[in-house]
């Protein structure tokens, strides 16, 4: 199956409060922060992303040092990803633009390739990423044309995603793999001191 040439956007602009406000795409796992771990998951992808974007509302300087175009909120507060998703594609440059938090710092080589494979043509407006524990709702694969739904959503009370995914035609994608959760100090260090 061919996979057409696609954005990418790695979500690093929470509030990170369970990392007690600290920026969590900055967090360091192996001597590198987490955001350099999914830009090198996203790079080693078959086929390669053909552009990334990365969200972040902290810290833009440091973030576009790693080469990429750096969106931010245009929603005020640290609004949840919703938020990112939104300025991801609005600014995203192809049809398809999938999704990843800076907290998955590994995927599977063929991680686009199979989400690709989950469309049903143009009846799919996203495709969600699932592992035998849970649905993973930020790695996704997103059609442009989801958009103007996004920001009529963000228009009312609800920043939750799965309410904005239940209004999409969705499928989900399974993995046997399973997607560490990066998202405490507690987590962090797990990883960094377990099994390669």
């Amino acid at each position: 199956m061919s996979v057409p040439a696609y954005s990418a956007l790695v979500l690093a602009g929470g509030s990170a409060r369970r990392f007690g406000g600290a920026d969590k795409g900055l967090q360091l796992l192996a001597g590198r922060p987490l955001i350099a771990h999914a830009l090198d998951a996203l790079a080693a992808q078959t086929p390669a992303p053909a552009e990334i974007l990365i969200s972040a509302n902290r810290h833009l300087d440091v973030y576009a040092g790693f080469g990429h175009p750096v969106l931010t909120d245009s929603l005020p507060g640290f609004q949840g990803p919703l938020a990112g998703l939104a300025e991801g594609l609005a600014h995203a440059r192809h049809d398809w633009l999938v999704t990843m938090p800076c907290d998955v710092a590994r995927l599977p080589a063929d991680f686009v390739a199979r989400l690709f494979a989950e469309r049903q043509g143009d009846k799919t407006d996203a495709v969600i990423a699932c592992d035998a524990h849970s649905l993973h709702p930020t790695l996704a694969l997103l059609n442009r044309r989801v958009l103007p739904q996004l920001l009529e959503f963000l228009s009312g009370d609800s920043r939750r995603l799965r309410d904005w995914l239940a209004g999409l035609h969705t499928r989900e994608a399974f993995f046997t793999e399973s997607f560490p959760n990066l998202n405490t100090p507690e987590a962090l260090a797990a990883l960094e001191t377990g099994p390669r």
